[in-house]
């Protein structure tokens, strides 16, 4: 669950050469998604004769902000049967004998006619919804069109794609593709780089990032004075090896994860979660891999042979409010906590919310009311309460010895190891002593033989 990423800087020689660093994920991501999603460069610019017209970045908000009302996916307010946000039905031939989109021919196009019309009766969108497309919208229509009229999932749903670098006049001062971005929107914008950080600010700004605290005096002057090459890598992992750098990753999990310490209503009484709570930070500590983190936060109680902290795990899905006041409809807040699974699960885990969903078919995302039900069945199966809480967790609960019980556990269970290998020393003796001691009785035994039809009964034990 480390993210490794490049830290440039100016070639001085203070420090070293290129720096590597990691450090947080989820901001790093947002990065480089926003460069995929719209890369940078003259070259992108919809306004040229030349460029290809993105559907996702220039034709979807003319289409959302303008049509889809009466011509998107809500069947309730569509008009004259027309979809514009499909492009299977958008380009189809309609009962008038025109086809709204007709790809490759805007000349062709329903859609274009309408929108270039000055009939009040027939332009599109009709002047009482006060909208209006503007002389470069209606342009980049029908480039659109003329292009092949190319449609696109939503950009969440397409995979990412490493986008070519953008040329850049300081070219000799990027050292990874990173800077090279930076670079190009700096330069975009007439801007140049900000000079070298010095060595204290550069083991202030890397401390805080990776630990959320501050650099010690010490620290600081032990980077300082070490000269090798590689000193900011050592400084990478010595931090990536404090337990602080576990608590730092963990803070915009919990926030997600909607960890709290309190139930949330009534008197918002208190809970425990320290357990879960020590979990995740020691699974960023770990380097947990992300498939593990997930498969044992959702469903980590229902491994085969879970372990004590499995269970623990898939205390992700407890963390949401619990209610106990009186006067409260047990079964309406039973269904609450449900609700908060499904769309929290989906939130951190999808990165699509689901909450529409619990009243109707998403109407720009590809899922149904029935799906989200789907997947609220599988969160009915908590034996819970309605309302519980009052005096501290509500069942179900996992009961677990403190950190240091488990210590004394431990310590218990290596004496039992301990005598457990100390008998298995004296088990060729005793195995000895068994064999002599059946000789003997046996010797015993054929002293008395049976007379008389009495007989003489004896038992080896």
């Amino acid at each position: 669950m480390r993210v490794r990423y490049l830290v440039s800087l100016p070639a001085t020689g203070k420090v070293g050469p290129p720096m590597i660093a990691r450090s947080r994920g989820i901001a790093l991501g947002l990065l480089i998604l926003g460069l995929v999603a719209s890369p940078l460069g003259a070259a992108d610019s919809p306004t040229e004769s030349s460029a290809r017209v993105e559907y996702n970045r220039d034709v979807r908000p003319i289409l959302s902000n303008n049509c889809f009302k009466c011509h998107g996916p809500d069947a309730k307010q569509r008009q004259a049967e027309l979809r514009l946000d499909l492009r299977d039905e958008a380009v189809v031939a309609k009962k008038s004998g025109r086809t709204p989109i007709v790809p490759g021919k805007s000349s062709d196009s329903e859609l274009v006619a309408r929108v270039s019309s000055s009939d009040l009766e027939y332009v599109m969108p009709p002047p009482s919804s006060g909208k209006k497309l503007t002389a470069a919208e209606k342009a980049l229509l029908a480039r659109w069109i003329e292009q092949g009229a190319e449609y696109q999932a939503h950009w969440s749903f397409l995979p990412p794609r490493r986008p070519a670098l953008p040329r850049v006049a300081a070219a000799q001062w990027p050292r990874n593709p990173i800077d090279a971005f930076i670079l190009a929107a700096l330069e975009a914008d007439g801007l140049r780089p900000s000079p070298e950080a010095d060595t204290t600010t550069l083991i202030r700004r890397l401390t805080l990032d990776l630990t959320g605290l501050p650099p010690t005096p010490a620290e600081i002057d032990a980077f300082l004075g070490d000269a090798s090459p590689d000193a900011y890598d050592k400084l990478v992992d010595r931090l990536l090896d404090s337990p602080h750098y576990g608590e730092r990753m963990a803070l915009d999990w919990l926030d997600a994860a909607r960890f709290a310490d309190t139930h949330g209503y009534h008197i918002d009484s208190a809970r425990d979660m320290s357990r879960w709570r020590r979990w995740v930070i020691d699974a960023f500590r770990r380097n947990t891999p992300f498939d593990q983190f997930t498969v044992e936060q959702l469903a980590g109680d229902l491994l085969p042979g879970a372990t004590v902290e499995q269970k623990i795990a898939s205390g992700f899905n407890r963390n949401h409010m619990i209610n106990f006041e009186g006067g409260a409809i047990p079964e309406e807040y039973h269904n609450a906590y449900i609700v908060d699974r499904v769309n929290t699960t989906s939130t951190v885990w999808m990165g699509l919310t689901l909450a529409c969903c619990q009243c109707h078919d998403h109407k720009y995302d590809p899922v149904t009311q029935k799906e989200y039900y789907q997947l609220y069945a599988f969160f009915h199966n908590v034996p819970e309460n309605g309302l519980d809480g009052r005096a501290g967790n509500a069942a179900p609960v996992l009961r677990v010895p403190t950190p240091d019980q488990e210590k004394e556990l431990e310590s218990l269970r290596g004496k039992i190891t301990a005598s457990e290998e100390t008998l298995k020393t004296f088990e060729p003796q005793l195995a000895a002593g068994q064999t002599e001691w059946e000789a003997r009785a046996r010797t015993e035994i054929d002293r008395y033989p049976v007379t008389d039809g009495l007989l003489a009964h004896y038992e080896l034990d």
